[in-house]
């Protein structure tokens, strides 16, 4: 089999834009979505465009809009709220008695959290309650074992535990699941089609890895193509590539920042952009989660303040916020941030992991999808995990940043230089983003458009069946509240028992109160994947009792409470 034809076979599976569409957007034929490719992509970005528009203004007229959900759910029932704090209360007090009686009856069971030949325990006994009594209860939710690709279905390994969850043990069944729980956004995780061909023949003419720092012998023709590449994509002047994403973040922030800088982070930013804020030895300061206002009387107070003790002006204030929030599924609100930075003059740091190549027109992030000028963005940062298929991250922004970062970062310095299959995969699938892959021009465009309908289409019908959802209007991730503890395992599991993986979400990831089940869409996924899902969400929205939102039911646009 050809290439040609090895990528129209897994390509077809995923049943793009150019097919015959019902009202909401969704794929109703069974047409060949391949067509010639243009010359270029300027005339697919004005379709695109235009084909946007007019899914957006349908999407208007017949549902409310997107800020009204909103508003509705930060007025969560009151019910709601004390049963799941009771759940919570409860659980800890179990968990203290049946540790009580565990230390008198079977001591021998506690004794890595008791002194030992003079060596202090590795955690204390009150920091692993947690992980032993309530974690340890509903493990079987979490890092479930798959093989193959995770693509729009995924292959899971079935196991089971015969000692409630503290071992596994493999069935050796495999089961096919729909896949609900993978940040593969444009659907670029496959083991067939022209990057994977892209992949196959980068390591047959430069091997697997250079196997040495990039300042030594890492630097290759191909990694310093893909910087470029990378940067053209993002709109700034120049790119470093990291092998692996979460050091992007924590190896580049402490060389941009140090003592006597001010470092105002998001209170939601990921656990990498928080270790890159402690390791770098600057004043850290939060403001409230997406809140501008807040922003705003942080900077003035630390403006009018300065440093600790002395009062000096700080030397560098860097603002770090991300791009979508993947836990909210929430876009940071980058065009007021972007006009306190006019005013206040601090550094701006985006972290763009899940929102470039997910949100805007072209797929170029959330400047892309506010449409502003990337360079007004003193550091961009993205990985290549989620919408590439591939693996690490960049840091994008003007030239004297990056050639700065080159000789400072200790990713630049000390780490292994990105493997050649992940540099293959990353610059393919941005080719073909960006419609510079002639052969494929039209794949990158379609896989956005579908991204973007598949979200639309799948949040919007869970507001209408009455369940209480997160995030903004267009986000790839959707999240569904769960509020109470026992109902966080009890969806995850009747989700598996429909062959459905999904990710859910507690306490300490989110808020107490604000457990939940985190819905990843992919432009992988078809109509019956979709309505499959919903289906079946809806079958156990009814059994755990989750539906208590108020939504558009009827024809006429009527609210009423389900």
């Amino acid at each position: 089999m050809g290439k040609g034809q090895r990528a129209a076979q897994a390509y077809k599976s995923t049943e793009f834009v150019e097919q015959v569409r019902d009202e909401d957007g969704l794929v109703v034929s069974a047409a060949d979505p391949f067509k010639e490719a243009p010359l270029s992509s300027s005339s697919l970005l004005q379709d695109g465009d235009k084909r946007r528009s007019n899914t957006s203004a349908e999407a208007e007229a017949r549902t409310p809009a997107r800020a009204e959900r909103k508003h509705e759910l930060e007025a969560v029932p009151s019910l709601i709220l004390v049963t799941t704090y009771l759940s919570f209360l409860m659980l800890i007090v179990f968990a203290h008695l049946r540790d009580f009686f565990g230390k008198l009856f079977y001591p021998h069971n506690y004794v890595q959290l008791r002194v030992q030949n003079g060596l202090a325990p590795m955690v204390s006994d009150f920091e692993s309650l947690w992980t032993r009594r309530l974690y340890g209860r509903i493990r079987d939710c979490f890092n479930r074992p798959i093989t193959g690709v995770a693509g729009g279905h995924v292959r899971l390994l079935e196991r089971v535990s015969r000692d409630f969850n503290a071992t596994f043990e493999f069935t050796g069944r495999v089961r096919g699941v729909l896949n609900l729980a993978s940040y593969n956004y444009l659907g670029f995780a496959q083991s067939d089609g022209p990057c994977a061909d892209a992949v196959e023949a980068a390591m047959q003419g430069s091997g697997v890895a250079q196997a040495s720092v990039r300042a030594e012998a890492g630097r290759t023709r191909l990694l310093v193509e893909t910087e470029e590449l990378v940067a053209r994509f993002v709109g700034a002047e120049a790119a470093l590539l990291v092998s692996m994403g979460y050091a992007t973040n924590a190896l580049n922030i402490p060389a941009l920042v140090g003592r006597g800088s001010l470092i105002i982070s998001d209170e939601l930013n990921h656990s990498s952009l928080v270790a890159g804020a402690r390791l770098s030895g600057a004043t850290i300061r939060v403001f409230r989660h997406n809140n501008t206002k807040d922003l705003e009387a942080v900077l003035r107070r630390s403006i009018a303040q300065g440093q600790a003790r002395t009062h000096r002006p700080w030397r560098k204030i860097l603002v770090v916020v991300e791009g979508l929030y993947s836990m909210e599924g929430e876009f940071c609100r980058l065009p007021e941030i972007l006009a306190l930075r006019r005013q206040y003059g601090f550094y701006l740091f985006v972290d763009e992991a899940h929102s470039v190549g997910a949100l805007g027109p072209r797929g170029r992030g959330i400047c892309d999808h506010f449409g502003v000028d990337p360079r007004d963005v003193d550091v961009l940062m993205g990985t290549f995990t989620k919408s590439f298929g591939a693996a690490g991250g960049y840091i994008a922004g003007s030239r004297a940043l990056v050639d700065f970062l080159r000789l400072h970062s200790h990713s630049a310095v000390y780490a292994e230089a990105m493997a050649v299959p992940v540099l293959a995969q990353v610059s393919s699938s941005m080719r073909m983003i960006m419609g510079e892959d002639r052969e494929h021009a039209l794949e990158g465009q379609q896989r956005l458009d579908q991204l973007a309908i598949n979200a639309r289409y799948f949040s919007t019908r869970l507001a209408a069946m009455g369940f209480m959802t997160m995030g903004d209007e267009g986000s790839p991730v959707v999240p569904l509240l769960l509020f109470s503890p026992a109902k966080i395992p009890a969806f995850s599991r009747e989700c598996l028992k429909r062959n459905i993986a999904v990710v859910v979400v507690s306490y300490p990831a989110t808020p107490i109160i604000t457990g939940r089940v985190r819905f990843c869409i992919s432009a992988s996924h078809t109509r019956e994947d979709l309505d499959y899902a919903l289906a079946q969400i809806s079958e156990i929205g009814d059994l755990l009792l989750l539906k208590f939102h108020k939504s558009v039911t009827e024809e006429d646009g009527t609210k009423k409470e389900q």
